[in-house]
């Protein structure tokens, strides 16, 4: 119950007027229904006294009107809760998507080396916008239900006691395979979680630019999309299965509840025959049972939807509730304007579920004014370093020193706005080229620098956006989008400057560039130039 709650609170955040406004007009689609249902049996007890002489047509036009009017208040009702909803549902769409992007922004990058993180939000992004919005579908249905119960008991307890009972019994059954079935379909769903990311990832190969091209050149496509048909085989014959099951259980529990209507409703009409209720009474009562029968069910369905929400959006707060490990200090130390120097203290660092160090007891020293070349082969832990500084990690054993100051002490985020970095797998914006190097927290001027000369022939320079993602984008090459990058990380006036692998993708007249361009900014700063050996 405290996790429905919590989603009702999020909603009732989301838009505090809608969601009060979608109460009241729950409320009223409760109780115009069975005012019209009242003033049906008076029309029809009307008409039935004016065929026999007691009763004027001008009574009967009168309780038809008020019908009418009654009916088109509903619709009113009926039409204003629908805007009501469609406001509702953009609004929690923004607000979940937003309070999804946040949590995902700060948890640990560490974090994305598990395959449970991976589960654990690929649940949360099923189930954000759906589920509160479901929750709080079945918590006004519930609502409307139970009034619309009460009513329904006075009207048939008229009649006779033990009717409500035979009613609520013959929807037991119901409730109990609403309830089974709520949760079959959550084990299958979060048993198979890793299976529903695998097909995504098929689809993804088979259908995204990044993979678009080795796809035709090794003749790909069809390896995947028998992968993605396997798995898509294997996730519909379970779901077939426990669909038939449950299907079968649907029908035994319709025979139930017709049978109860076949009873009352025999027991009803022998009353009419023997004149204890009028024919407008008969009509309102078998109607008042239809009906009761149909928000028994709902009511039902409500308490079985919000058990089978509750269980499905415990998988969203299971991701809210993820902590990072990297935080800031209660009281942080002001981050140095200047830079002095950066140490890495015998530091041992490994990934998550790795069985080896990647780094072990490593040290190293880089004053200002200097640049650090750090060379080596593949899975030396260079990239590493970049990570360690940047406090993406903490290592296991050892310190980073920024002029003879831990990092950790420092607030994170104000860190990492003194450091600027070209990563080796560097992001390509699709956005302007001004974005792209705006995105490195540099003032940007009208000019730019002789590493990206190549803008001057682009359509619209410095103003053209990038990639073919959208409408009027232009491709660049990869050797030009790492120039982007490379532009976007030296163009910051950060003290601090970190090159992963700055010229994998350079010719040699913008390697020799590139060299200038180093010669200027290092003796005001540290930079940090890492390449493959």
């Amino acid at each position: 119950m405290k996790q429905l709650w919590q989603a009702l609170m999020m909603l009732r955040r989301c838009d505090r007027g809608s969601f009060w406004r979608r109460l009241v007009y729950v409320m009223l689609q409760s109780i115009l229904p069975l005012i019209n249902l009242y003033i049906l049996k008076i029309l029809i007890d009307t008409v039935q006294a004016g065929v026999a002489g007691t009763m004027s047509s001008e009574n009967v036009l009168i309780w038809l009107l008020a019908m009418c009017a009654v009916s088109l208040l509903n619709r009113v009702v009926s039409a204003l809760n629908g805007v009501n909803n469609d406001v509702l549902s953009q609004r929690l769409i923004d607000y979940m998507s937003d309070i999804v992007q946040r949590q995902a922004a700060t948890v640990d990058l560490s974090a994305y080396d598990m395959p449970e993180y991976h589960d654990i939000f690929h649940r949360a992004q099923q189930e954000s916008v759906s589920r509160p919005l479901q929750i709080l579908n079945s918590f006004m249905s519930l609502i409307g239900s139970v009034v619309s119960i009460a009513g329904v008991i006075v009207m048939l307890t008229s009649a006779s006691w033990w009717v409500v009972p035979v009613m609520v019994i013959a929807v037991m059954p119901s409730f109990a395979v609403r309830l089974y079935k709520a949760q079959s379909i959550y084990n299958f769903r979060r048993s198979n979680t890793q299976l529903y990311r695998r097909t995504a990832y098929y689809g993804s190969l088979l259908t995204s630019r990044q993979s678009a091209a080795e796809m035709r050149a090794f003749r790909l496509a069809p390896t995947f999309r028998r992968l993605f048909v396997e798995a898509r085989a294997r996730l519909s014959s379970q779901l077939l299965a426990i669909s038939r099951r449950l299907g079968a259980l649907d029908v035994a529990c319709a025979l139930i509840e017709i049978a109860a209507m076949f009873v009352i409703v025999w027991l009803l009409a022998s009353k009419a025959f023997a004149g204890a209720i009028t024919i407008g009474s008969f009509v309102m009562l078998f109607e008042a049972f239809r009906r009761g029968q149909g928000y028994l069910s709902s009511f039902v369905g409500a308490i079985a939807s919000l058990y089978d929400n509750r269980l499905f959006v415990s998988n969203l707060f299971e991701f809210l509730n993820l902590q990072p490990t990297i935080l800031c200090p209660e009281k942080p130390v002001p981050v140095p304007d200047t830079v002095e120097c950066i140490e890495f203290r015998d530091i041992t660092f490994r990934y998550p579920d790795m069985d080896h160090d990647v780094l072990s007891h490593y040290n190293l020293n880089v004053r200002r004014g200097e640049l650090c070349r750090i060379e080596g082969r593949n899975g030396y832990g260079k990239s590493t370093l970049v990570k360690l500084l940047l406090r993406l990690y903490d290592p296991q054993q050892g310190v980073v020193l920024v002029n003879g100051v831990d990092i950790r002490q420092f607030n994170p985020a104000e860190w990492r706005s003194h450091v600027a970095v070209l990563f080796q797998d560097f992001v390509r914006y699709a956005c302007t080229v001004d974005e792209n190097i705006a995105f490195g927290n540099s003032t940007l001027s009208s000019k730019h620098s002789a590493l990206i000369s190549f803008v001057d022939r682009l359509p619209q320079g410095t103003r053209t956006l990038l990639g073919r993602v959208f409408d009027g984008g232009s491709e660049l090459s990869m050797g030009q989008w790492q120039r982007i990058a490379l532009e976007r990380a030296l163009s910051s006036n950060a003290p601090v400057v970190i090159l992963d692998e700055p010229m994998a993708w350079m010719d040699i007249a913008t390697r020799r560039i590139f060299n200038e361009t180093l010669e200027q900014i290092t003796p005001d700063r540290i930079v940090i130039m890492i390449n493959h050996q």
